[in-house]
């Protein structure tokens, strides 16, 4: 892992998004880079359109020219906002220990201007809600579903609270992303020091296919030098996995975006939404 990307809005979220970047970036020596969209549409201000026959030429003329003037001043204060928020930013990725960080700032929407970014980042971070979080505590950030749906990337969904990362579960159900958590486990000197649990959800204890699943993961992990714990679990995938999560005090959750088994549903789609919604520590999601 050599380039972590940390999207931010300035939000109450935005802190604990520079946190757990910095975070996995002191672990494994990496280069942060903050990107700050500034939306097009907080720029953009009410046209006069053809209002010379109804208001008069001069007045239209003059109307015009004083929205022109607003569209200059909005824009000189949202450069002021977006220069106050990357600062921000810096200082605590600073505080954190972090020396090798690039800050930027782009115009227009964040889910366009992500992939130019995302290409040359190993890893995705940033908060599950975004400007409006005090008004819609029960809801994800507008952003996060799009981006997870069109990135390639791991992205790491980050809570309100930050709390130091010691014991992760694993949420496996054999699929490809499954699969491509235990690479990235194997490639990511920073899990060989924390406690690790590896779940795998069924529809009864004695699912040939799950036990099978979750040996051959198992396998892979020992092969890997780990010494995870091993559960498997019968019931709704999004119930049992947050309730683990709460019993073995689970501080990061690792699970795929996407599937073909029952677990599938809980990223993007109602079950995960919930999920993601409800849960106190952050979700590093693969696709």
């Amino acid at each position: 892992m050599k380039t972590i990307l940390l999207c931010t809005d300035g939000s109450s979220f935005a802190e604990n998004v520079y946190k757990y970047g910095a975070w996995f970036a002191t672990k494994v020596n990496a280069q942060i880079n903050v990107l700050f969209v500034t939306d097009i549409r907080s720029q953009k201000v009410a046209s006069t359109g053809n209002l010379s026959g109804s208001i008069g030429l001069g007045a239209s003329e003059q109307l015009l020219n004083e929205l022109v003037n607003l569209e200059h001043e909005k824009a000189k204060l949202n450069n002021q906002r977006a220069r106050l928020i990357l600062q921000n930013a810096a200082k605590f990725i600073k505080a954190e220990g972090v020396e090798k960080f690039n800050l930027t700032n782009k115009i227009g929407f964040l889910v366009d201007c992500f992939h130019e970014f995302e290409e040359n980042s190993d890893l995705i971070v940033l908060g599950k809600r975004g400007e409006a979080a005090e008004f819609a505590s029960g809801h994800l950030g507008a952003n996060i579903d799009r981006i997870i749906r069109s990135s390639s990337k791991p992205c790491l969904v980050t809570p309100r609270e930050f709390k130091p990362i010691e014991r992760i579960l694993v949420a496996y159900d054999g699929s490809l992303s499954g699969k491509k958590i235990l690479q990235f486990l194997g490639d990511s000197p920073v899990f060989q020091s924390l406690e690790i649990h590896l779940l795998t959800v069924a529809k009864s204890n004695s699912d040939q296919t799950a036990m099978v699943t979750l040996n051959e993961a198992q396998e892979w992990l020992y092969t890997g030098g780990f010494q995870p714990v091993f559960s498997l679990i019968a019931g709704e995938p999004e119930k049992a996995i947050a309730h683990y999560i709460t019993e073995q005090n689970i501080s990061l959750l690792l699970m795929g975006a996407y599937g073909h088994s029952r677990i599938r549903h809980l990223v993007i789609g109602s079950t995960t939404a919930q999920l993601l919604r409800s849960s106190n520590i952050p979700v590093l999601l693969f696709r």
